[in-house]
């Protein structure tokens, strides 16, 4: 395998250089997260062929009010596929199919929201996928794969949008998806026809690593000694000893690193509790596929440099620094650890202290963490851009009004965003977002922002903050609900809630980490070049992923030598891997002549 090329040069212009930007923020910067992606299993083109039902029987068509809001003139029924989470947070009273947000919807473009069905995670991809195999789609759905979306597409299940984005989606909303210049609208087109709506999926920055600031300070500990906000490998290594040995949470049986047994993650979304931090230090990417200075594609959890950042977590094992149960704890038992404060150090993504550290602040109002990137021996933050697209909501043929599904999208990401009025108008959704009610609670669970747009929203709070701006010229409903909770924190914090807490965490330490970084030139990008399925992957991907885990956790744990990493990529090309490389070469390069 091929060592990774040099740090390449971010593509993305600021929104500030293009025409038509959004809102006249002080900085205009490219960025970043994603919201979780859901996966849906793929059916067979032969079997979606034989789909029928709902799709050939269209009803009459509700006539539209013009324009990107203009409410139906009788009330539109529309059927939903929902996604849903164990705990939205809902006030008493509201459900999935009944709360603020989906009434919002009827008050306003007098649409009623009938939820066809409701799952959580897995269970909801088998309820897609029974919608499909008895033809029985629901009127909207949201789906994660592109791969299900070409097989719908292929088959001719789902409506065209093409004329209705065109004519129904606001100006603001067609900027957004054009601050991406392009690249998610293209991925949901096919000759040149919108099937789907996309949702967005902002760059992933680093894998934030938080450390408990209030344990540092007990035990006079001093890192990041220029306040770049960046710490070192070694640095990271020095304070889990310290935690370890000096037990500054008091349990009697601290932790100093823990990691989930999957170890790595593909998506910033998901990357809590893995070492992606700790990869991406040594130049590794776990699960994604770059391409070298020579143009050959290559599956960096394969590389050189992952294999590096194995040996050094298998050092870690060796010397008690890594949790010893590694390989058996879950997710809830790392969260435990956390909570009964025998744990100091997590890695994941910049918003972790709102629904994960914040169960830490209800245990202790003593906790508090700081923010930090791991940086490489020359003092770079590695990082990769995410695939632009974070899944879709598609339409099925035959629905009377498919308009309908840009018209949701214009309301909850702009006229939801940008009302001045939304507290005086539809306080119930103000009150959602202040509340910290779960996106799933929308219709639309997909995200759609530009491309800009957490960075836009930090400068927002940030000035708002510091006194620099009023709130009334903070742009976005969440980012006013935002400024009064980091506001009650920072003016009085042991009177502030812990939703309070946590908003300022997330945002002035976990955002403004990602803030500082690309105002120093601190990152280092990386372009995967390949995002979808091929063939070979819809056949061995599940194997080779359970290769990959067990022989990463085999290697960390010490059950195997360091050594036995060239046995496993050997294997890994023997067992399919080899051809998958060959088709993303294919696919991203063309067929060599």
């Amino acid at each position: 395998m091929r060592e990774m090329g040099k740090c390449r040069k971010l593509w993305c212009r600021q929104v500030s250089e293009r025409p038509g930007t959004m809102r006249p923020t002080t900085t205009r910067r490219r960025m970043m997260t994603s919201a979780a992606i859901l996966a849906v299993t793929a059916l067979s083109a032969a079997f979606l062929a034989g789909c029928g039902g709902k799709a050939e029987t269209p009803a009459a068509v509700a006539a539209a009010g013009d324009g990107p809001l203009g409410a139906y003139e009788e009330t539109l029924v529309c059927a939903a596929g929902r996604s849903t989470i164990a705990n939205p947070k809902f006030p008493e009273g509201d459900s999935y199919e009944d709360n603020a947000y989906t009434r919002y919807v009827k008050d306003v473009l007098n649409v009623e929201i009938r939820d066809e069905f409701e799952a959580n995670g897995a269970d909801y991809d088998r309820q897609v996928s029974l919608a499909i195999a008895s033809g029985e789609l629901p009127d909207i759905m949201q789906i994660g794969s592109k791969d299900l979306l070409d097989e719908l597409v292929e088959n001719d299940l789902v409506a065209d949008l093409t004329e209705a984005y065109e004519e129904y989606a606001s100006d603001y909303i067609k900027e957004i998806y054009d601050s991406y210049d392009g690249r998610c609208l293209g991925q949901a087109s096919y000759d040149g026809r919108l099937m789907a709506m996309p949702g967005t999926n902002l760059d992933g920055a680093p894998c934030v690593t938080y450390i408990r600031r209030d344990w540092l300070d007990k035990l006079g500990i001093r890192i990041d000694e220029d306040g770049d906000k960046c710490i070192s490998i070694e640095e990271l290594e020095m304070v889990a000893a310290a935690f370890l040995e000096q037990d500054p949470g008091g349990s009697g049986k601290p932790v100093g690193l823990a990691f989930a047994p999957y170890l790595t993650a593909d998506d910033y979304g998901g990357s809590g509790y893995t070492m992606n931090a700790v990869a991406s230090a040594f130049g590794a990417f776990p699960k994604v596929w770059l391409a070298d200075e020579d143009g050959e594609v290559y599956y960096s959890s394969t590389s050189p440099q992952m294999k590096e950042a194995l040996g050094k977590l298998a050092q870690w094992f060796r010397d008690g620094i890594l949790d010893p149960q590694f390989g058996t704890r879950t997710w809830d038992d790392i969260t435990a650890l956390l909570t009964n404060g025998q744990l100091g150090i997590v890695f994941g993504p910049w918003h972790i202290p709102d629904w994960l550290l914040n169960n830490v602040r209800a245990m202790d109002d003593e906790a508090d963490f700081a923010a930090y990137a791991i940086a490489d021996g020359e003092g770079r933050v590695n990082v990769t851009h995410s695939n632009a697209t974070g899944g879709y909501m598609v339409v099925r043929k035959g629905y009377s009004n498919p308009e309908v599904l840009v018209k949701l999208v214009n309301l909850y990401f702009d006229e939801m965003v940008n009302s001045t009025a939304l507290a005086e108008e539809h306080p119930d959704v103000y009150d959602y977002i202040n509340q910290g009610v779960d996106g799933t609670a929308r219709v639309i669970s997909l995200e759609v922002n530009a491309y800009t747009s957490l960075l836009d929203d930090y400068e927002d709070i940030r000035a708002c903050v510091a006194g620099e701006i009023a709130e009334d010229e903070v742009h976005t409903a969440e980012s006013r609900s935002i400024v009064e909770s980091v506001k009650k924190y920072v003016e009085n914090p042991s009177e502030a809630g812990v939703t309070d807490w946590a908003k300022n965490v997330s945002r002035m330490e976990g955002v403004a980490l990602i803030d500082r970084m690309m105002e120093t030139g601190k990152f280092c990008w990386e372009t995967p070049v390949f995002y979808g399925v091929t063939e070979t992957m819809r056949m061995k991907s599940a194997n080779l992923g359970t290769l990959e885990e067990e022989m990463f956790v085999a290697i960390v744990t010490g059950s195997k030598d360091i050594g036995a990493f060239d046995e496993f990529v050997a294997t890994w090309e023997a067992q399919g891997g080899s051809q998958i490389r060959t088709e993303v070469q294919e696919a991203v390069f063309g067929e060599e002549e």
